[in-house]
C-alpha cells in the first residue's frame, strides 16, 4: 500500500519504510560498466586526479577496458593529463566520451567548454546535475573499470556521486602530513554512511629520490600513513613519489607513458574485488 504522508517519525509500517526509494541512476542503455571505483580525499591538492589517471592507465595496461568520469567539475584536470583538448561529440543516442591514445574513455566538463581555461561558475545543483548526466547520458560502451575523479571534501557534489552512481568501492588519496588522519577519517566516514566499501589508502608525494645517491628524502616529513591505515583497518595500496618526470608527462598530456610500479598493489586489490 502506498503512503500519502510523510513517513518520518511515523509509527505505521509504511510502504516507504519497506521499500525505500533508491537514488541510484541507471547508466546509459548502451553502456555496460562492470566496476566503478571512486577516488576521493577529505581535502584538495593531494593528487586525486593524478591517482585517477594513473589507475586508469594501469588497468588498461593490464588488459582491461578502463574509463574516467571526471566529477571534479570546478577543477577538471584529467583531459590535460591525457592530451585531450577537443570538444565532446554526440549523436541522436547520447553524448560520446573522448578517447585517449590508448583507448581510455573520458568525460569531463572541460570537453564541453569553448576553452579549457574557462571557469565553471555554477551553483551546486547545476554541478551535481552535470555529474549525473556524465553517468546516465554518456554512451560509455563496454567498460571493465571506471574511475570517478571526485571533487574534494564531503559536500554537495561528492554526496551526489555517492547517492546516484553505484560505486563498488573507493580509494582514499592522502599526503604525508599530520592532517592525514583527519582527511582519511572524513572520507571514510562519508563512505560508511553510504554503505560503500573503502579499498585502501594511496599516499601521494610520499618521498623524493636523490638523483646522486638514490636516498629517499622525506620532503613533507615522516609519513603517518601506516599508523592511520592500521587505526582504520585499511591496507596501504601504494606510495607515489615526487618525480619530476611524472609531473612533466602530465603537463605534456602524456601520462600514458608513465613508468613506475607504485600502484601495482592498488591494481591487484581492485582486480581481486568480487
Amino acid at each position: 500500500m502506498d503512503c500519502n504522508h510523510n513517513c518520518e517519525g511515523c509509527s505505521q509500517d509504511c510502504a516507504q519504510r519497506q521499500n525505500p526509494q533508491s537514488l541510484l541512476e541507471s547508466p546509459h542503455e548502451m553502456s555496460q560498466i562492470k566496476k566503478v571505483i571512486g577516488v576521493v580525499s577529505g581535502k584538495g591538492g593531494v593528487g586525486k586526479s593524478l591517482v585517477t589517471g594513473l589507475m586508469a592507465v594501469l588497468m588498461n595496461r593490464r588488459g582491461h577496458t578502463s574509463a574516467i568520469l571526471d566529477a571534479d567539475v570546478t577543477g577538471p584536470s584529467v583531459p590535460k593529463m591525457f592530451g585531450i583538448h577537443s570538444r565532446a561529440q554526440g549523436n541522436e543516442n547520447g553524448i560520446l566520451p573522448a578517447y585517449s591514445k590508448t583507448g581510455i574513455g573520458l568525460m569531463s566538463v572541460n570537453l564541453l567548454l569553448e576553452s579549457d581555461t574557462d571557469p565553471v561558475v555554477w551553483r551546486g545543483p547545476v554541478i551535481a546535475g552535470t555529474v549525473k548526466q556524465f553517468w546516465s547520458e554518456v554512451i560509455w560502451g563496454e567498460v571493465d573499470y571506471m574511475f570517478v575523479d571526485m571533487p574534494p571534501g564531503t559536500g554537495d557534489v561528492p554526496l551526489t556521486v555517492f547517492q546516484s552512481i553505484p560505486l563498488d568501492g573507493i580509494i582514499i588519496v592522502t599526503s604525508p602530513q599530520e592532517l592525514v588522519s583527519m582527511i582519511v577519517s572524513k572520507a571514510l566516514k562519508m563512505a560508511q554512511m553510504m554503505n560503500i566499501p573503502t579499498l585502501g589508502l594511496i599516499e601521494n608525494m610520499s618521498y623524493a629520490t636523490c638523483p646522486d645517491c638514490g636516498k629517499q628524502l622525506k620532503v613533507f616529513g615522516e609519513s603517518h600513513i601506516d599508523e592511520v591505515a592500521a587505526n582504520f583497518s585499511l591496507p596501504v595500496l601504494g606510495r607515489i613519489p615526487i618525480d619530476p618526470r611524472l609531473s612533466a608527462a602530465c603537463d605534456r598530456g602524456m601520462i600514458e607513458l608513465f613508468e613506475g610500479d607504485w600502484l601495482d598493489g592498488a591494481a591487484a586489490a581492485i582486480e581481486s574485488q568480487k
